[in-house]
Order: structure tokens, then sequence, then C-alpha cells
């Protein structure tokens, strides 16, 4: 067997695993794919190596990643990369192709913390205000914001929700998250109104004779993709005049910090977002900080 046809082996076997056993999503299990193909051509042409997996040094490694960061790579992509090949050499020594794992004691690149640019309570306000709910796109689109900006939820489980997650009696709404993670939200009387005012009257004037089980849907009969919801957002936010930079996470970045804002536990918020590890979480409070700091400086005599 060629050393091409065995790394082609291992990352089946990797790939599977990660599937099977960790229930890692399609797009994170191609990611550890595509950064172990590089990782395996970078040692051919930099190293002059066969590229074979099983026979990878720390050195090797070390330089891989040392390569990334020259270039310019940020050290997130190349944490990431690290991360991977952690995972990857753990399997390997479990399954007894190596006898030694490569990883070990090599640090991860110091990660800058990037405070999540967010809204004001006041810009929320604007931006959920900006469809025109005289119309049935318009009313979809206000309850899709309203409903992102009460959950948290990633753009992605909103536009994945079907209408049997939804617990109108309840109002709740069950979420298969990353990793096939499970968690109910809260709707909220708000989210909860609009919701209905879309299912009632905008959602089959919308499909006209056509059926989905998808809860947010096109003129097509379709489900809403993430990039045209996002388009959909960047639209409203121009015609309720908020210039600032918007990102996917905007309104979750928002529902998040305004919980904390007005008092609410990191674990909970945790646990509403998401997050397995709640140092994902606790970014929010620093960001939160931020505005009472500024509230202090703007009202306080000494401030």
């Amino acid at each position: 067997m060629s050393i091409a046809e065995d790394n082609a082996r291992l990352l089946d076997e990797f790939t599977d695993a990660l599937w099977l056993e960790d229930g890692l999503s399609r797009n994170t299990i191609n990611s550890y794919r595509t950064d172990l193909l590089k990782l395996s051509r970078w040692l051919i042409e930099n190293l002059h190596t066969d590229g074979g997996f099983s026979s990878v040094t720390q050195a090797d490694l070390l330089a891989f990643l040392s390569s990334g960061i020259v270039q310019g790579a940020k050290a997130s992509t190349a944490s990431r990369a690290l991360s991977c090949m952690r995972r990857f050499y753990r399997y390997l020594l479990r399954q007894g192709k190596i006898k030694l794992n490569p990883t070990l004691n090599i640090d991860s690149p110091k990660i800058p913390r990037y405070l999540p640019e967010t809204l004001s309570e006041a810009e929320v306000e604007m931006l959920l205000a900006a469809p025109d709910i005289q119309l049935p796109l318009g009313l979809r689109d206000r309850a899709m914001l309203e409903l992102l900006y009460a959950t948290g939820l990633r753009v992605s489980e909103l536009v994945d929700l079907q209408i049997s997650q939804v617990r109108q009696d309840m109002g709740i709404v069950h979420i298969l998250g990353k990793g096939n993670k499970e968690r109910l939200v809260p709707l909220g009387e708000e989210a909860l109104h609009w919701l209905m005012q879309y299912l009632q009257q905008a959602r089959p004037d919308i499909l006209g004779d056509k059926h989905s089980s998808k809860l947010f849907v096109t003129i097509h009969g379709a489900a809403m993709t993430r990039q045209a919801f996002w388009y959909l957002i960047k639209r409203h936010a121009l015609r309720a005049g908020i210039d600032k930079p918007l990102s996917p996470h905007t309104l979750r970045h928002a529902f998040a910090t305004h919980l904390l804002n007005h008092g609410a536990d990191l674990r909970v918020v945790q646990l509403l977002l998401g997050h397995t590890d709640i140092s994902t979480t606790q970014i929010y409070t620093h960001v939160a900080s931020e505005r009472l700091k500024q509230l202090h400086a703007k009202h306080h005599p000494r401030g």
C-alpha cells in the first residue's frame, strides 16, 4: 500500500470515528480532513518526506505550525490546526498505529481575546422594527429577527428550524445544536406574538399551494438559507440606519450581552446559548463590563 493510500485509509477511519463516536458536524469533520491533508502536502513540499502521517515527529509539526504563522496565518487558525492534530494523533495512538504522540508538549499559540461587536438595546429595537410587516415577507423577517434576538440561536439553527420544534403552547423552542446537543430555549411573549402572526397570516400566503416542514420559508417554498437570511439582516440594518459592521452572530451577541447587563446568571446564559464550556460564554461578561464602565463614566459625578 502506498503512503497516499495509507493516509487516505487513516483519514477515513478517523473521520468515521469523529462522526460515529463524537457526533461532530459534517463541517467540522471536513475541516479536520482539510487540515490534515495540508499537513501531508506541506511535509512533502517543504521537508521532502513521504508525507506519511504515522512517521511525523514533533519537530515536523512545530515546523508546519510555525510556517503558517510566519506566512501570516492567524493564531486562531494555528490553534485549530493543532487541536485537529492532537485529536488525530490521540486516535492513532489508541488504535496502535503509532507508539509516541508527536503533539505532546506542544503549546497552543496565544489567541488574542476579541470582544464581539454587538448592538445597543435601542439599535436592536430599530432593527426589529425595520421590516415592513404589511407584507408577508416583511412579517416573516420580523418574526425571524424577533426569534433570533429572543433566543440567541445561531443563524444556522434558526433557518434549520422545523415547525415541530416550536411548542407554542409552552412558549419554548427545541433546538438541536452543535454536536447534536439538544436544548430548550424560552421564546418570550414578544417573539411568540410575532411568530404566531407569521404562522397564521404570512406563511400560508408565502407558501401558496406548496408544502414545507420548515418553519421559515421563501416564496419558492424552500427553506431560508443562512446566506440569504444574512443578506436580509444587512438590508434591514441599512433601512434602520445602523451603520455598524454586522456579523452572522450580531443578534446572538446582543442577546447574551443584554441578558448579562440586566443581571442574568452566567450559567443560565451558557445553557441558553448551548455552550459546552462556560469559558466560551465568559467573553460576554467583558462586553457587559465595558458597557457598565461607559455608563459609569457618563453618569457618575467622578466618572
